[in-house]
């Protein structure tokens, strides 16, 4: 298969010089999707969109998502009174096109806005950081890490867009009714003495091995969503992921906002549909040239990994970390709220050729479809919101109006 045989190797090494010659499927995961060097997110491998990518977000069906998201922090913008300066920052920003829709619809439509706002980007990827840089030329957009945004410092919104789908999950599996974490190790004690001294190109097979977890935080994580596995009908072998990541990233948004909104949009479920004794395989995914499959161990640093969202988990560790659920629905819901129904409406009146007006519909249809992006979650959370302030219900939650 089409892997990278410098991160093999950086992999390999990992293993053989570990205590018990073994790694997460975290770290694996970490390391495939973000080594500094060669992992998918660091290296200029990753490919977004429908021509020659491997996937493609909402962003790349038109503008139509930034537009409306930006309505939505037009209303929050002014239920926090206005404030100069207004942040937004963006978590993971892909391309930029997010960005791109979001800036030049405040411009527009709202300069008032325009002229109060901070946009800032946090993003890991080089590659990707680059090419929002080309892209958001001529706008005042700032890329910072996590630690240059000082400790509740942020007044306004924290959002991101199929972000956290793509953090290292840790694997378990269980065995006699215990909990086991999932392992990697190289095939055989011989081949894992022998991987300390390895040539450039290594042959050896990664080999999954189950053992007591790698942290007490595993076990305690089903305390915090209220999944019992000893009990609900989960037979041996029954395997899912852990994303402890998203959790440590929500406890860092958390600890930068001082008032405000955080909006996660991302495909997932509520705990108890994620760890559904049915589902008895997990939700791990890989992407590589728009076909997805579930073998992690083929294109290394060429594919995309992704596991779903345990929405429950964020809204129960933001709520340890000071921050208040606000709502949970559908993308298909919050964007019609949001007017996107009005979209639809209208192209009935726009004077367009027959293919574009078709193109154009397709696109708005795709992001309400319920089995595809429609059904995305988006979590919306606050913190430091006065009691007037926190009754004022934001649109993107409220019902859809017919035609709105």
């Amino acid at each position: 298969m089409n892997s990278h045989s410098a991160l093999q190797t950086a992999i390999i090494h990992r293993i053989a010089n570990s205590p018990e010659a073994r790694i997460t499927f975290a770290e694996y995961m970490d390391m495939a999707l973000y080594h500094p060097e060669y992992g998918y997110y660091s290296s200029n491998t990753v490919k977004i969109g429908f021509k020659g990518g491997d996937f493609f977000t909402s962003v790349n069906l038109g503008a139509d998502l930034g537009d409306l998201l930006a309505e939505q922090f037009v209303q929050m913008w002014e239920i926090l009174g206005k404030p100069t300066p207004f942040y937004l920052v963006e978590m993971g920003a892909g391309q930029g096109l997010l960005a791109l829709h979001i800036l030049k619809y405040i411009q527009v439509k709202y300069p008032h806005l325009f002229t109060a706002l901070q946009y800032l980007i946090v993003e890991k990827s080089p590659g990707l950081k680059q090419e929002q840089q080309e892209r958001l030329q001529g706008f005042s957009v700032r890329w910072c890490s996590w630690e240059e945004i000082s400790p509740n410092s942020i007044t306004g919104c924290f959002f991101s867009n199929e972000l956290v789908d793509a953090l290292p999950v840790h694997q378990f599996i269980l065995e006699g009714g215990e909990l086991r974490e999932i392992y990697l190790t190289v095939q055989g004690e011989k081949e894992a003495q022998e991987a300390k001294n390895l040539s450039p190109s290594p042959n050896y097979e990664l080999t999954e091995v189950a053992a007591a977890p790698s942290t007490p935080r595993l076990a305690e994580y089903f305390d915090l969503v209220g999944i019992n596995l000893a009990q609900g009908g989960y037979e041996d072998g029954y395997r899912s992921e852990i994303n402890l990541a998203a959790l440590d990233w929500l406890s860092i948004v958390a600890d930068r906002l001082q008032r405000g909104y955080v909006i996660t949009i991302d495909y997932g479920y509520p705990a108890s549909r994620y760890y559904n004794p049915r589902r008895s395989q997990g939700t791990l995914q890989c992407y590589y040239q728009h076909r997805h499959h579930n073998n992690p161990y083929i294109n290394i640093g060429q594919q995309d990994i992704t596991a779903h969202v345990d929405f429950t988990a964020l809204e129960r560790w933001g709520d340890r970390c000071g921050l208040e659920r606000l709502g949970f629905t559908q993308q298909a819901l919050f964007l019609m709220a949001l007017g996107l129904g009005s979209r639809i409406a209208a192209l009935s009146y726009q004077q367009i050729p027959v293919s574009e007006l078709l193109h154009r519909r397709q696109a708005l249809h795709q992001l309400i479809d319920p089995t595809g992006l429609g059904g995305f979650g988006v979590l919306i959370q606050s913190k430091g919101l006065t009691k007037e302030e926190a009754s004022q219900a934001l649109t993107g939650l409220s019902v859809p109006e017919l035609g709105k």
